[in-house]
């Protein structure tokens, strides 16, 4: 069987509406004058019916458990992530059309449309897979996929220090970061296991607590018996109803939150987010990308000035808001861990920086920097009341 033989066995099928059955594809081979043998059929029928259900060809990659992420380079290789770098998957996905045609079948179960007037865009399957896709010729050699696999159920911090990501030492700080109702943020690069922590952090709050969880597409699942999400909608093809973090975020100030927590903060919701902890939200938290904690400051100022904050009044409110960065790394042999606890103070200007508390190496070994006692007393005081 070739990629020619189920073209065609397409292409007549689509001539004529009607289900995808054995019988239709053996009517079709007739049809064009090819061997109809039980194998070709059964093989023509799985091919286009692999290519018209869930996933297609990338289902069996999706379903193994160890699978974090699945990435498409149009007909070329499948890469997969199992939590220790990229691997090349022993698929390929044959020609661009095919490629294309995958793609736009996915995004349209996320409710998105993905053609030449919309040539990429970001959905959430119905399995709460989160798939990204840019048709060619913006995507270069072909249409790219990218498609990151929800763990179910998620990681607990005990499940982390076994994984490596804590240590002993690092996974009692920062429950007690949690316990103590600490601010915090989880900063790192893409795919360094921010999200993953923060979940992880989560399932760690007391019981009796209300979550409200705020995201651009659902990824925290925490362990914890009473979390409330929202996702942020996207506009519809006629460019309407789109419902932003940012209005998300003034409803959840609505819903009586124990901790109030963004799952990625990347616009102007990090104001309102900022403003939230700053009128008696304890504990609230989320994610930022950034290079290290160093640039968190930067990071957030810039994405307080694209929402009309200046940088003074950022940084003032940076300062009264938030208690600690945790920061993720993930290391050339694909190990995520966390490798810093910082805490923030202002300059004499008013400016905000982050101090470390501890540093973390690849070996687990903590080495206390000059915010140690600073991170101690925050935990002492908050405690305490």
């Amino acid at each position: 069987m070739t990629d020619e033989l189920v073209e065609e066995v397409r292409r007549r099928l689509a001539r004529s509406p009607g289900d995808l059955t054995p019988h239709r594809v053996a009517e079709a081979l007739r049809a064009a004058g090819r061997p109809v043998g039980d194998a070709t059929v059964l093989a023509v029928y799985e091919a286009l019916r692999r290519d018209a259900v869930g996933a297609g060809p990338l289902d069996p990659l999706l379903r193994q458990p160890d699978v974090t992420d699945v990435l498409v380079n149009g007909a070329g290789e499948v890469y997969v992530d199992r939590g220790s770098g990229l691997e090349r998957a022993d698929l390929r996905l044959g020609t661009e059309d095919a490629v294309r045609r995958l793609a736009q079948r996915l995004v349209a179960t996320g409710g998105r449309r993905l053609d030449d007037a919309a040539p990429y865009a970001d959905v959430r399957l119905p399995d709460g897979t989160r798939c990204h896709a840019v048709l060619a010729p913006l995507a270069r050699p072909g249409t790219a996929i990218s498609l990151r696999v929800p763990r179910q159920g998620g990681f607990s911090l005990d499940q982390l220090r076994e994984a490596g990501t804590l240590t002993d030492e690092s996974l009692e700080l920062v429950r007690l970061v949690v316990q103590a109702r600490l601010a915090f943020v989880v900063t790192g690069g893409t795919g360094s296991g921010k999200t993953t922590l923060l979940s992880a952090l989560l399932g760690a709050v007391d019981p009796a607590e209300r979550i409200v969880v705020v995201e651009d597409a659902t990824e925290l699942r925490p362990d914890h018996p009473h979390v409330v999400g929202l996702e942020a909608r996207p506009a519809n093809l006629e460019g309407a109803g789109a419902v932003g973090l940012r209005d998300l975020v003034r409803q959840a100030l609505r819903m009586r939150p124990d901790r109030l927590v963004v799952g990625e903060v990347r616009d102007g919701a990090v104001v309102d987010l900022m403003a939230a902890m700053n009128t008696g939200h304890e504990g609230g938290c989320g994610t930022v990308h950034a290079n290290s904690a160093a640039d968190l400051p930067a990071r957030i100022e810039a994405l307080a000035l694209a929402a009309g904050l200046g940088r003074e009044a950022a940084h003032s409110q940076l300062g009264s808001a938030l208690d600690v960065v945790l920061h993720m790394t993930r290391d050339r042999d694909g190990q995520r861990r966390l490798s810093e606890v910082d805490v923030l103070e202002r300059d004499p200007a008013g400016l905000v920086r982050t101090v470390p508390a501890t540093r973390i190496d690849r070996a687990g070994t903590l080495t206390a920097g000059p915010a140690a006692g600073r991170l101690l007393d925050l935990i002492e005081t908050r405690r305490r009341r």
